[in-house]
């Protein structure tokens, strides 16, 4: 079995994965508030996340593996869009998650599910929760965790003495280097809201405290007990969520009693050109703006891929036509073959802290067989799909790029070619190939008896190779 390492936030350690039960191997991912459309760096925690889904599905099987991936779908952000909108919440969230699960399958994110069969439970929604958020209050009330003031119920966060474990800080530091909301009903400055009242015109639902909705973090905490039990393996998100949403969630479930997550996972953030991205620069985009303007969602993937997880990942114009190239060049090397098994190198760069950017140099190395072995396609093949590259299922843009050209075929029959106007010594027509495969990106080596080994240049271009016959 393939052995399988993670970087552990909590611990700041890479540690052995060990699942509390192999049979049903539980990850938890904070999924998004549902008020907009994704932007692109909403969707690298879903990639990320997904390879790693597809990894835990190959080791442990697919019957065996629970992901669940939420939806904040009650929030004083999608209440204001509502309003200036002037149309129902309901219906903005329900446009907002149908796009968010559109715009994600066009990525090629797999749904989560429970234990292998797809299943609306594995993508809850905060509103389907309420009383599971209520009965958590109302426990860490009881357990003097908690208390009520002015109609909010907040957490007594000095009451949980490793709070700031994750997240490396003392709460006399969060407090000097950090925002928090000052209020007069507060007990501490750090304490946060588990329960906070609506008015007539805020969507509110009937507690022991009045009519209100919840706090941001206590929705996490309930769904994934819900959902996964007091413990479970993994929870993972971005890093801007570690604090103060993950450090949060610990201490009120800890509290609750609950063992909850065992290891916490974290990606970095996105940039666009080497910038932060923001609408303020103008470098602010959408997963939907990339894919109108016809970029195809497996390139969005395979760009995101090529920086690991850990890392700062930078969305450049000149990445994303070299994955559009690369991807075409591999639709072609793989057309009309079939995938063989998944090579245990390729398994032990992904078990390596999900190092994608490892495994997808491990597939350049495959793709540039100068033998055109098709043993070494099959393997491209196969582990191009395990990190959901490739994948028969995509979109258009795939079957038009595997049916451009067959590359081996159509370079054996140029070699072919020339090979024999050489020995009728028509010069010009054999140097007419030779220097028609080099301005397709195609480097040949040639020996004396006829034999060939072929590079492919960076400027592979396999429409330039159609011209050629």
């Amino acid at each position: 079995m393939t052995t399988i390492k993670l970087h552990n936030t909590k611990t700041r350690t890479k540690e052995d994965f060990v699942p509390i039960n192999p049979d049903d191997v539980r990850m938890y991912v904070c999924g998004p508030t549902v008020y907009d459309r994704a932007h692109i760096g909403n969707a690298r925690p879903v990639i990320v996340f997904d390879v790693l889904y597809r990894l835990l599905r190959h080791v442990y099987g697919a019957d065996h593996v629970t992901y669940v991936r939420n939806f904040t779908d009650v929030d004083d952000k999608i209440n204001a869009r509502a309003a200036s909108a002037g149309r129902p919440i309901s219906e903005i969230t329900a446009e907002t998650t149908q796009w968010f699960l559109d715009d994600m399958a066009a990525v090629g994110a797999l749904q989560p599910s429970i234990k292998g069969a797809a299943h609306q439970k594995a993508m809850p929604r905060a509103t389907a929760y309420i009383a599971e958020m209520v009965a958590m209050t109302e426990d860490l009330i009881a357990k003097g965790h908690a208390y009520e003031a002015e109609g909010h119920v907040l957490f007594r966060v000095r009451s949980y003495e490793n709070y700031g474990s994750l997240s490396g800080r003392s709460v006399d530091d969060m407090i000097a280097g950090a925002r928090v909301e000052v209020a007069p009903y507060k007990e501490d400055p750090m304490d946060f809201v588990l329960w906070k009242p609506s008015d007539a015109d805020t969507p509110g639902w009937d507690s022991p405290w009045g009519k209100g909705r919840p706090g941001w973090h206590i929705e996490c905490s309930a769904m994934a007990e819900a959902l996964l039990g007091s413990e479970f393996d993994i929870h993972g998100g971005g890093n801007d969520l570690t604090f103060p949403h993950h450090e949060n969630e610990i201490a009120q479930s800890k509290c609750a009693g609950h063992g909850f997550a065992r290891y916490w996972m974290h990606n970095e953030m996105l940039q666009v050109e080497g910038k932060k991205m923001s609408k303020s620069l103008g470098n602010f985009f959408t997963v939907r703006d990339l894919l109108d303007q016809g970029v195809p969602g497996e390139v969005i993937r395979f760009v995101m891929l090529s920086t690991h997880y850990r890392k700062p990942m930078d969305w450049t114009e000149k990445k994303r036509v070299e994955a559009e190239k690369t991807l075409r060049k591999w639709y072609a090397l793989t057309a009309s073959i079939e995938a063989s098994t998944v090579d245990e190198e390729f398994l032990s760069y992904l078990g390596d802290d999900l190092n994608t950017s490892a495994a997808i140099t491990y597939l350049h190395w495959l793709s540039n067989d100068p033998s055109f072995d098709q043993s070494m396609h099959r393997r491209l093949l196969a582990n191009a799909r395990m990190i959901g590259l490739l994948l028969p299922e995509n979109s258009d843009w795939a079957s038009q790029a595997k049916t451009e050209t067959n590359v081996d075929q159509k370079i054996r029959n140029l070699m072919s070619h020339r090979w024999q106007a050489r020995k009728l010594g028509l010069w010009a027509e054999a140097d007419a190939i030779r220097d028609g495969l080099k301005a397709a990106g195609i480097q040949v080596r040639e020996a004396k008896d006829g034999s060939y080994e072929v590079d492919f240049l960076d400027d592979f271009d396999p429409e330039k190779l159609e011209i050629l016959e």
